[in-house]
This record gives C-alpha cells, sequence and structure tokens, in this order.
C-alpha cells in the first residue's frame, strides 16, 4: 500500500526547494479562485500534503494566491511556485495538523483500489466540509472522535486510531453502517441504506 513518506530536497524550475512529502499521481477534480475573484474549472495531476500541480484554463501570476475546492479533499489555499504546461504548481498553505490530514485523504485515495473498495458513479462523490464527527458502536454506544475522509453516497472512510472488527454495526452521526475495510489511517463503513444528499447534509 501506499504512504507518503519524506523526501530529499528536489530542484524545480532550477532553483531547489524542500518539500516535506513526495507526490502521488491523482485525478481530482475541482473548482478554484484566483485574487481578482475569477473562477475557473480544474484538475490536479498530482499532490504532495505540500503543494500540488493543477491543470486549469486561467493563469495566476508568480506569488499569486489561489483557493480551490477539490473533490474528496476540500478548501485548499496557497501561493503559485511556477508555471508547468497548461498548468502551475500551488504551495499549499496549511498547518501541521491540516497537512497530516491531507496526507490521511491523498493515501486513502492513492490505495482505493488496493483496499478493494468500489469505485462510487461521479454524481455520488462528495466533498465533506464539515469532517470532524463522531463514530458510535451501536453494540454498547461508546463513542469515538474521528475524521471522514471520503464521503459517497454508500459508505464512507474514516479516519480514526480504533479499529472495530470488521462487519461491527456503527452510525456516523444519524447514519447506520458496518465496518467493511480497516486500512493504515482508519476504517472503512457501507452504510445500511443508500443515502441522498439531503441525508448527508450534516456533513457538506
Amino acid at each position: 500500500m501506499y504512504s507518503f513518506q519524506p523526501a530529499q530536497a528536489v530542484r524545480t524550475g532550477g532553483s531547489e526547494q524542500s518539500r516535506s512529502f513526495q507526490r502521488v499521481t491523482v485525478n481530482i477534480r475541482g473548482r478554484l479562485m484566483l485574487s481578482n475573484y475569477e473562477e475557473y474549472d480544474c484538475v490536479v495531476t498530482d499532490m504532495s500534503p505540500g503543494d500540488l500541480c493543477i491543470l486549469c484554463g486561467g493563469l495566476p501570476r508568480l506569488n499569486e494566491r489561489v483557493i480551490a475546492y477539490l473533490d474528496h479533499i476540500g478548501r485548499i489555499e496557497g501561493r503559485v511556485l511556477e508555471f508547468i504546461k497548461d498548468g502551475f504548481v500551488l504551495s499549499i498553505s496549511a498547518t501541521g495538523r491540516k497537512r497530516e490530514k491531507l496526507a490521511a485523504q491523498l493515501t486513502w485515495i492513492a490505495n482505493k483500489h488496493e483496499l478493494g473498495l468500489p469505485e462510487d458513479r461521479r454524481h455520488d462523490r462528495l466533498t465533506p466540509r464539515h469532517s470532524r464527527t463522531e463514530l458510535l458502536l451501536e453494540e454498547d454506544g461508546r463513542r469515538f472522535e474521528c475524521n471522514i475522509m471520503d464521503l459517497s453516497l454508500s459508505g464512507a472512510a474514516i479516519d480514526i486510531e480504533f479499529r472495530p472488527p470488521i462487519d461491527t454495526a456503527v452510525q456516523i452521526g444519524n447514519i447506520r453502517g458496518r465496518i467493511v475495510r480497516h486500512f493504515k489511517e482508519g476504517v472503512a463503513v457501507e452504510f445500511t441504506a443508500r443515502q441522498t444528499h439531503e441525508s448527508l447534509r450534516a456533513f457538506l
């Protein structure tokens, strides 16, 4: 399974820049806003918790502040480091805790096929804006703080230290489900019933 590891300093655009993590190849769609408030659809082609490559029709200035909302990731902001073909590299402005969360989200995305989890149809994929929640064990009522890494109408990936056994009945908020997989950062939950955007509104 893929896991982020510290990277050595690398050369980018003729100057040496230090990266905390190696990038992973992704295909994440989203929408971004430049400092002049112009908005564009975009695609992230590779990403780490420290920076990302964005393909986009808009052309920002070097060091311009950019805000992006990305599928499975949520809100990202940073400054333009350099330009690439049809896009640019964005340095992510984030706290250490936020970078840890990004590493967990990207690990989930990179390992999705290896975990054997089904790919949701594109219109089912949702970006959680409110990822902090609790996981409830239905059997004994115990509650554990957790973060939603990835969300769809049929299930969720949960960043959590505690690992309930496979097939354990749980609730995330008021949504019932069961544990179907363990992975490095947490567990995958399959919802008992297919959800709607309305029923997931608390996380969106």
